[in-house]
């Protein structure tokens, strides 16, 4: 195992840059997900690691050790795609001991390390078959195995479940999070997909244009965004976002006026604002509750999914509808007519520049610098 760090990676294409000054450090045996929109650069960090692409600037350490001047293959990882990328003419078990064989392992060695790795994954059973013969999730089992038996210091993965369907990539979650407890082994996964990144991680990188917004556990990045970016990527509906004003301000709390002229407070040191600067509120479905008084609107759809509903509300506070997580005994019907309300220290507030103020919940360190 080994920890793995970048200092002031940066890495164009041409004029175009796609990473920026990311500094990042993983600990031995942590696992980090890489999340973020699709051209953020997430990928061409996990191949700066693996050496695939060469940093402009900056440097990599894998175990303490710059490895910017060394070939991939002796950086000590091992990675798996989104492709499973298996020899078609090999067995399985050839597959997996194909890099052991170039390597020049014995065959007794090779043999060992095949069997314990399958047994691992289990698909002991498949292995005298051929990739054309497997499923989906047995494909990609083998390609994990065929990482696994070079006993890497570091294993990376590039969106190794985006070619499977919803229900297998539920299953494949949970044999990640099975097969990191019994290897140990410092890993770093690359996905666009919020619920794998907040499933699996010890701690979650989001990244947009190049640069990593934010680090930190699932619960950081729900409950303590750092800007109105992560605010908006992470949580599943996402959070409400309302434009609003600062009508009064101090360490203690915000007074905020709304586009229909409804008040609320939020929660928040703003005390480096002043008053009618323009801010963005931010308040997660859940923390939506209906009232006597607070901002009027109309239910617009209400969203059943087995064991939780949302309603869908227009308002003059928001050009999108707003989402609310409706409560068991709640009783609205769409074309209702309701108000809503929210917690002052459930409420979120962003500046012009989309930063958070801070809220007396944020935990030192949490942030991202």
């Amino acid at each position: 195992m080994a920890t793995v760090e970048l200092r002031e990676v940066s890495k164009s294409f041409g004029a175009t840059p796609v990473l920026e000054n990311v500094d990042l450090a993983v600990e031995d045996g942590e696992f980090l997900v890489l999340v973020g929109p699709s051209g953020c650069g997430k990928s061409t960090l996990l191949r700066t690691i693996a050496g695939l692409d060469e940093v402009d600037h900056g440097d990599v350490l894998i175990g303490e050790k710059r490895v910017n001047d060394l070939a991939p293959a002796k950086r000590g990882i091992a990675m798996v795609f989104q492709s499973y990328a298996l020899y078609p003419h090999m067995t399985l078990y050839d597959n997996m001991a194909f890099g052991l064989k170039l390597s020049g392992k014995s065959r007794a060695e090779i043999d060992t390390a095949v069997k314990d790795a399958a047994a691992l994954l289990g698909i002991t059973h498949l292995l005298d078959r051929r990739p054309k013969t497997l499923s989906g999730g047995q494909r990609q089992r083998v390609a994990i195995g065929r990482a696994i038996v070079r006993q890497p210091s570091v294993f990376l993965f590039d969106e190794p479940l985006s070619n499977l369907d919803a229900a297998l990539r539920v299953r494949m979650r949970y044999e990640f999070a099975r097969l990191h407890k019994r290897l140990k082994t410092t890993t770093i996964y690359v996905t666009h997909d919020q619920v794998e990144a907040m499933t699996l991680a010890d701690r979650i990188a989001i990244m947009d244009k190049g640069r990593v917004e934010q680090l930190g556990t699932a619960e950081d990045l729900y409950e303590r965004p750092a800007s109105l970016f992560v605010a908006g990527f992470i949580g599943s509906p996402k959070m409400n976002l309302i434009e609003a004003t600062l009508d009064g301000s101090g360490e203690g709390g915000a007074t905020l006026k709304l586009g229909g002229g409804e008040a609320l407070e939020a929660c928040v040191d703003a005390s480096s604002a002043r008053q009618g600067e323009e801010v963005t509120l931010g308040i997660r479905p859940e923390h939506l509750t209906l009232s006597d008084k607070g901002i009027a609107a109309t239910v617009a759809l209400i969203e059943w999914l087995g064991n939780v509903r949302f309603a869908y509300l227009d308002t003059e506070v928001a050009d999108e509808p707003l989402i609310m997580q409706l409560a068991p005994d709640d009783d609205v019907a769409e074309g209702q007519a309701v108000k809503l309300k929210a917690p002052p220290r459930h409420c979120h507030l962003f500046d012009r520049t989309g930063q958070a103020f801070p809220r007396p919940s944020d935990k030192p360190g949490s942030l991202a610098a």
